[in-house]
């Protein structure tokens, strides 16, 4: 599944909302995504990944490069999951303790 990145930024926030596959060949899309949200000067960054079906080491990379700029920056990075694998490979990583990881409920 193609990757598609829906962004809406407003008062220091951006919203990213992400649908299809993070992996090797589309992760510099959102690494270029999330980089410019915070070059817009966004300290708080959600990254919806409800509807991601895949991400491989190369999207987490980008996942935590992200979050290094914004907690410099005294920002943060949120992680929305739904019930997918998504929530399971931040588990399994320990990311889900570097991040915040909130159920999307």
């Amino acid at each position: 599944m193609p990757l598609t990145i829906t962004v809406e930024t407003a008062d220091g926030r951006a919203v990213l909302e992400v649908r299809g596959e993070i992996d090797i060949r589309s992760a510099p899309e959102l690494r270029a995504e999330l980089e410019s949200a915070l070059d817009g000067g966004a300290v708080a960054v959600e990254l919806d990944l409800r509807a991601v079906t895949f991400l491989d080491s190369t999207a987490l990379s980008v996942m935590v490069g992200a979050h290094k700029r914004l907690a410099r920056a005294g920002g943060a990075l949120e992680v929305v999951v739904g019930a997918s694998a998504v929530r399971r490979i931040l588990e399994v990583t320990g990311l889900n303790r570097v991040f915040r990881v909130r159920d999307a409920s």
